[in-house]
């Protein structure tokens, strides 16, 4: 008679910290506590958290896409990663994780490609002197969206078991 041994490990959330506004942070520290699971802020800085054991923080050294990186290397199948970064977005997605911007848009494989084209020729307009402008102020509309997409994904994978 053959056994298997079923380990159920629940997913993590991983987030970008280095540009994530402070608000999403203490979003994201109320739900961590909230559904009980396990958050992780990479930076390449020293960050406060609150006492949590859902809580954690991991400094890297700093570097150009240093988090980036290190993130992209961690996450797991089934892991929701908080970042405004379109190739991380893009890495987590093709390793089967979930990708969510501060802003509430979630990133998928059906989305991605498109936000990376559309960085990219951004990229160039700006090497190629245009002044493109930057990104519209973080507003309560953004920190809305996050709050109900985030709460929605948690919904969703509460308790699942996707490793």
């Amino acid at each position: 008679m053959r056994t298997s041994v079923r380990f159920s490990v629940t997913m993590q959330i991983w987030v970008d910290a280095d540009a994530c506004p402070l608000v999403i942070k203490e979003i994201l520290y109320r739900a961590a506590d909230r559904a009980r699971v396990t958050l992780t802020l990479v930076a390449n800085k020293l960050l406060r958290t609150p006492a949590s054991p859902f809580i954690r923080s991991l400094q890297v050294p700093r570097g150009f896409d240093v988090a980036d990186n290190e993130i992209a290397r961690q996450v797991q199948p089934g892991d929701l990663v908080i970042t405004a970064d379109i190739p991380l977005a893009a890495q987590v997605i093709e390793r089967g994780g979930h990708a969510l911007d501060p802003r509430g848009e979630v990133y998928t494989s059906d989305n991605i490609r498109e936000r990376l084209t559309m960085r990219d020729f951004m990229d160039e307009l700006r090497a190629s002197g245009v002044d493109t402008g930057g990104p519209a102020s973080f507003s309560q509309g953004d920190r809305h969206a996050f709050a109900k997409q985030l709460d929605r994904f948690l919904t969703r994978h509460r308790g699942a078991s996707t490793r």
